[in-house]
């Protein structure tokens, strides 16, 4: 069994610092420290603290999202999830320069995997989404987005885990704040919310159905974006959280 390592403050500054040193420009970023040690699955081990990093779309881009995605959409998702992975390399590569243990984990999960390894569930061995509920940077809408208080859901996703013990000072955030609206669940072609709010106590599986919601975003790849495309996109330009039509 493993040893926890103690919290050493000067350890959590030291990385706080190399994190935000790489987020440039800082207002397109956020970031924030997860305590994993009861909710993440059992194979990453001893690697129990996540730093979630998010990075903000381009609203023009999202906001001109009608009917289905546009290829300028598909092209800027690709771009940012591949800003996001090399970002998060290289944070990790100065990180154990420094000490410090790591595991990155990729923004998305690619179409070959999406088809196959995960095609029953949809789910992946770590949930992006999850790590920044409980690194406190926001919650989960009903249509399964993460929404971020800075930027909606308006952004990606990425995730570095390690096994030096982080110190946290945020709250992780456990039921959802999306109230009474239903925009997401009004606008969604595929018909995936139930309207639900979520919490840590309810499934996904419960609120959103993500086998409806794979099929409709396989449908407009074959029929807009191409074979490979598995995206939509609809629920997040239309959700008015922080929708201020930034440039």
């Amino acid at each position: 069994m493993a040893v926890l390592k103690e919290t050493d403050p000067s350890a959590s500054e030291m990385i706080r610092s190399i994190v935000e040193k790489y987020l440039i420009p800082p207002e397109q970023f956020l970031y924030g420290f997860a305590d994993l040690n009861r909710v993440l699955n059992p194979q990453f081990g001893d690697f129990r603290f996540g730093i979630s990093i998010g990075q903000q779309l381009d609203y023009r881009i999202v906001n001109s999202i009608k009917s289905g995605p546009t290829p300028a959409y598909y092209d800027h998702y690709k771009t940012t999830n591949e800003e996001l992975s090399l970002l998060s390399q290289n944070i990790a590569q100065e990180l154990n320069r420094n000490g410090i243990e790591t595991l990155c984990i990729e923004p998305t999960i690619s179409t070959d995997k999406l088809d196959s390894d995960y095609y029953l569930t949809l789910r992946s061995k770590l949930s992006h989404k999850m790590v920044a509920t409980r690194a406190g940077l926001g919650w989960i809408g009903k249509t399964a987005l993460f929404i971020s208080k800075e930027f909606g859901p308006r952004l990606r996703l990425v995730t570095i885990l390690t096994n030096t013990p982080l110190l946290i000072s945020s709250i992780p955030v456990n039921k959802s704040r999306c109230g009474k609206c239903v925009i997401c669940v009004e606008a969604c072609p595929a018909k995936t919310a139930s309207g639900q709010l979520w919490d840590t106590t309810l499934d996904r599986d419960q609120f959103f159905d993500a086998q409806k919601c794979r099929a409709m975003c396989k449908e407009f790849g074959e029929r807009i974006l191409g074979p490979d495309a598995r995206i939509c996109g609809i629920c997040v330009s239309v959700c008015p959280i922080e929708n201020n039509n930034r440039n």
